[in-house]
């Protein structure tokens, strides 16, 4: 049995972070669909209206289709995130046990969706004090710094997990 010392540990970390937080970049902003974007934090309290002018159409989306784009989004990018652990512990030869990288997978997807709902973080926002940070607009996005920062502590965790 090969004794895994805190200097192979750490390296393990810091790969795969780099690897989870680059992956899940390019999950988010080009794997992710237009339509998963729109509407993936629908409800049916508060659902996301599609109008096309040219019919004379709208479609309302709620929870339901809200749920599924937030599934389907997920899913694109864990398999984002899959990739590239994957490709990154071969070229790197970390040997990432199948076990903690599919712990570290679960982590980021289980934890991505419930972000991406949107009703969670901003109920988080609220009870932290943070509720009119997460509704500011400009100069910056609130809810959307207030995700990434939840990401990039959540993508932490899965990265120690790949790290043990």
């Amino acid at each position: 049995m090969t004794t895994i010392t805190a200097t192979d540990r750490a390296a393990r970390f810091a790969t795969g972070y780099a690897l989870l937080r680059a992956a899940a970049a390019i999950g988010d902003m080009w794997v992710q669909t237009d339509t998963c974007a729109r509407i993936k934090g629908a409800t049916d309290t508060n659902p996301v209206v599609d109008r096309d002018e040219e019919a004379g159409t709208e479609t309302v989306h709620g929870t339901r289709e809200g749920q599924l784009a937030c599934l389907h989004h997920c899913a694109t990018y864990t398999a984002t995130q899959a990739g590239a652990l994957l490709i990154g512990s071969r070229l790197l030869g970390l040997h990432l046990g199948p076990g903690r990288v599919a712990a570290a997978l679960a982590v980021s997807f289980a934890t991505h969706y419930v972000a991406d709902r949107r009703l969670p973080l901003a109920r988080l926002a609220k009870a932290t004090g943070k509720g009119s940070f997460y509704e500011l607009l400009s100069p910056i996005c609130g809810s959307f710094e207030l995700d990434q920062a939840f990401h990039h502590g959540c993508e932490t965790a899965a990265a120690l997990l790949l790290s043990r």
